[in-house]
């Protein structure tokens, strides 16, 4: 049996914390106009959280180099990560969106997506309820 076939479904309420906290933390930033390139929020057996941020390299490399962080780190038990990006609807437009990937040790890992509208206008940001964005390869 292949340790992918171990990994647990779903998703626990700490991970699920974690992730809409850091979720929230990136609409707040947009909603003020802060730019970021990727978001990294870690969490050890502990509790203990780390945050980082990626800018200093073009979206992808950030991406990357985030997505590399997650496996450096002694004790890492459950990660999110979000960035922004574009989502295509059902006509093959794309939207603004805020992509969310996160995950925990032993589980499936998952993304997340949420529409954003009216980046730096504080009360006139919109964003939509997070919507699943399907499977991601597990970091943990």
């Amino acid at each position: 049996m292949s340790q992918e076939t171990k990994r647990r479904e779903g998703v626990s309420p700490k991970t699920d914390e974690l992730a809409s906290t850091l979720m929230g933390d990136a609409l707040d930033m947009l909603a003020n106009g802060e730019a970021f390139e990727v978001l990294l929020a870690v969490q050890d057996e502990s509790g203990e959280i780390k945050s980082y941020e990626f800018q200093d390299d073009g979206p992808e490399a950030c991406l990357e180099a985030a997505r590399a962080r997650v496996g450096e780190l002694p004790g890492a038990r459950r990660y999110a990560i979000t960035y922004e990006g574009a989502v295509a609807d059902e006509t093959g437009a794309y939207a603004d969106a805020l992509l969310l990937e996160f995950g925990e040790r032993g589980y499936l890992a998952y993304s997340a997506f949420s529409l954003i509208d009216g980046k730096g206008t504080g009360d006139g940001f919109t964003w939509t309820d997070p919507a699943p964005a399907g499977e991601m390869p597990p970091l943990l």
